[in-house]
């Protein structure tokens, strides 16, 4: 056995899986970033972005605390919904323990409803997080608190607001006293288990969504097909835009190409900034049909394939 020089036994380690589980929008992504300092996994304002479990990793203390970021819960009508509700729930009863997420301004409303009944079937702890509460009045919050509380044991209850930071220091410090003792999994200095080829495609997605608002950001992909370090330091990375038809292809491009040129441009700017080195990023469009059928694009993005 070992001392150190002061005489004293280093500090036990903990290290565990956190789920965090809710209705899409509610803001598990923000919630993600929040904890961990830095962008790790795709925010935006509409629903359903997130497709696979990305990890964010946080050190708090002398804890190593490992965020799933599951794909928002709803209810599911085709063979890609079907593939990322199943992906969210085994996200929680996988994990150490499971956060729970309410969005303050809508309450428990149908799909929060479905939530809490199907998530009493996880044994693990459960932590409850409303959030967004900057947007509704401290009566309605204790109100929501109560009622969420009242359908089943919640072991604490945190209300936040993820895009400002509030409360998420006191969520953070919480979640690294309960995680359960053990070794850290990742390198200290890790903020996601996402190699970067999946997260810049991930980043380009994005753009895609900001940019267009139509049915097409839900049959698109994104493929990171090659990426080179090179001797200036600089990244040269080439990504193929997959659509499943033509129509949709036109649209990505844009008239005269400006809009594949503006979803590069903003794409390659934040690939740059979490490289910290000069990005160089060619975009594609190519037409894929039925990529949404296809178990091997599924595969890629991390999710099971749904046999129905």
């Amino acid at each position: 056995m070992t001392v150190e020089a002061s005489g004293e036994a280093p500090t036990a380690t903990r290290c565990g899986f956190v789920a965090l589980i809710g209705a899409p929008n509610v803001g598990k992504s923000t919630l993600v970033n929040a904890l961990v300092g830095a962008k790790v996994t795709i925010v935006s304002r509409k629903v359903q972005t997130t497709r696979a479990l990305i990890r964010g990793i946080v050190i708090e203390n002398n804890a190593q605390i490992i965020l799933v970021d599951t794909p928002g819960i709803f209810l599911p009508k085709r063979r890609l919904d079907r593939a990322m509700v199943s992906t969210a729930w085994s996200g929680a009863h996988d994990a150490d323990l499971v956060c729970v997420l309410l969005d303050a301004k809508a309450g428990i409303d149908e799909e929060a409803e479905a939530i809490l009944t199907k998530v009493a079937s996880v044994k693990h702890e459960k932590i409850l997080v409303i959030n967004k509460v900057d947007l509704v009045q401290r009566e309605k919050l204790l109100a929501l608190a109560q009622a969420a509380n009242e359908r089943m044991a919640f072991a604490k209850t945190f209300m936040i607001a993820a895009i400002s930071g509030d409360g998420v220091d006191d969520l953070r410090r919480t979640l690294s006293e309960i995680v359960p003792p053990g070794p850290f999994l990742y390198p200290e200095d890790q903020m996601s288990d996402a190699p970067m080829r999946q997260l810049a495609a991930e980043i380009t997605r994005e753009k895609i969504f900001r940019k267009l608002h139509q049915e097409l950001p839900y049959q698109s992909t994104v493929e990171t097909d090659k990426w080179e370090e090179r001797k200036d330091k600089s990244v040269r990375i080439e990504q193929t835009i997959f659509v499943e038809r033509e129509s949709q292809r036109k649209i990505v491009l844009g008239a005269g190409g400006a809009t594949i040129k503006s979803i590069g441009a903003e794409s390659r700017k934040e690939i740059g900034e979490i490289l910290g080195v000069p990005v160089h990023l060619f975009l594609f469009v190519k037409v894929r049909e039925n990529w949404s059928d296809d178990p091997d694009r599924y595969r890629e993005m991390g999710l099971e394939f749904p046999k129905e």
